[in-house]
């Protein structure tokens, strides 16, 4: 995975991914990986550029964080692949069954990890309670 503080950075990735991607240039996983949430997000590809790194994304503004969902999604397929926290596998698997779709599935899945992220504000998230939401789903 990515870590880093620097938010222009770490947007610059996603750019450079999708850049790379509408070039033909080859990938390497990681950067295949972001492509692909990038693809299933037509909505966001005007945010994807030079210009736009620097914007703030405010909820009072009525404005949805491209980079943070995406971000998002990103986080739950690393989990998934990962199976951690432990059973988030087979939750994602229902719901991909239940909704018809993995894209459907990650954004239900997304407000529960934003929402523990949240409470988390500087300590390890609560797996338990992730997982308790995730299965309320």
């Amino acid at each position: 995975m990515i870590f880093s503080q620097d938010r222009d950075a770490l947007r610059m990735i996603v750019v450079d991914a999708w850049q790379k991607q509408l070039g033909g240039h080859p990938l390497s996983a990681l950067e295949a990986q972001i492509a692909s949430v990038v693809g299933e997000h037509p909505e966001y590809h005007d945010a994807l550029n030079a210009d736009q790194l620097h914007e703030d994304y405010l909820p009072e503004q009525g404005r949805s964080n491209p980079f943070l969902h995406m971000g998002l999604h990103l986080a739950i397929r690393e989990q998934v692949a990962t199976d951690r926290p432990s059973g988030i596998r087979g939750v994602h698997l229902n719901l991909c069954r239940l909704h018809g779709d993995q894209h459907t599935a990650e954004h239900r899945m997304i407000d529960a990890l934003a929402e523990t992220l949240w409470e988390a504000q500087g300590k390890q998230p609560d797996e338990a309670r992730y997982i308790e939401r995730l299965r309320a789903l």
